[in-house]
C-alpha cells in the first residue's frame, strides 16, 4: 500500500488533480470532506466546537462553516483551538479508511494543511500542487468567494515555497486541464505505480 499526500493552497486545483488520480485507480480521500464529516451534528466534534465557540456558529441547529470561518481566519488562537478539536478526528477517520483498503492500494489524501500540521512523516510520498496567486484568486472569485476572504485564507496557509520544500513531486497548475492531466499521469506511471507491485 502507498499513502500519498496531495497538498496545495486554496484555489491551487487539488480537487481537479485528485479527480484525475481517482480516474487512474487511486483511492482518493478528501481531508476537507472528512473535516465536515467529523463535525456533523450528533458527533463529538460538533459538541466540542459548540462548547468552545458557542451557539453563534450555528444556523438552525447546524454548524455554519462560514460563521466559524469568519472567526478562525481572523483569530490565530481560535484557529488553533479549532484545529486541536478537528485534526485528531480527521486523522482517526483517515486511519479507518486506510485500514479497510486493499493492501495493494494507492491512497491519495487530498490535504491542504500538510505543512501547517507537520504531517509529512505520516505519508510515504508528498505531491505539492502550486499555482500563481493571481490565478488562484481568480478561480476563487469564480467560486463566489469575496476578495477579503481569499486574502485571509491564503495568508493563513503555508506558502507554495514551504510546500515545495517538503514535496517529493510538484505539479504546476498554471495551464489548462490537459496540462494538469499530463502531469498527474506522469507521476502516476513513473513514480506511484512502480512502488506498488501487483496494483
Amino acid at each position: 500500500m502507498l499513502l500519498v499526500a496531495l497538498t496545495g493552497g486554496i484555489g491551487s486545483g487539488k480537487s481537479h488533480a485528485a479527480a484525475f488520480f481517482a480516474e487512474l485507480g487511486a483511492i482518493v480521500v478528501d481531508s476537507d470532506q472528512l473535516a465536515r464529516d467529523v463535525v456533523e451534528r450528533g458527533t463529538s466534534g460538533f459538541d466540542e466546537i459548540v462548547t468552545r465557540f458557542g451557539d453563534e456558529v450555528l444556523t438552525q441547529g447546524n454548524l455554519d462553516r462560514r460563521k466559524l470561518g469568519e472567526i478562525v481566519f481572523t483569530d490565530p488562537i481560535a484557529r488553533a483551538d479549532l484545529e486541536a478539536i478537528t485534526h485528531p478526528l480527521i486523522r482517526e477517520a483517515l486511519a479507518q479508511i486506510v485500514s479497510s483498503a486493499p493492501e495493494n492500494s494507492i491512497i491519495i489524501n487530498q490535504i491542504p494543511l500538510l505543512v501547517e500540521t507537520s504531517g509529512k512523516s505520516r505519508f510515504d510520498l508528498v505531491i505539492a500542487i502550486v499555482a500563481p496567486e493571481e490565478l488562484r484568486h481568480s478561480r476563487l472569485i469564480e467560486r463566489g468567494m469575496k476578495s477579503f476572504e481569499i486574502r485571509q485564507r491564503i495568508a493563513a496557509q503555508a506558502s507554495d515555497a514551504d510546500r515545495i520544500a517538503i514535496a517529493d513531486h510538484v505539479i504546476t497548475n498554471d495551464g489548462d486541464e490537459d496540462k494538469l492531466l499530463r502531469q498527474v499521469e506522469n507521476i502516476w506511471e513513473d513514480f506511484l505505480l512502480p512502488r506498488v507491485p501487483g496494483f
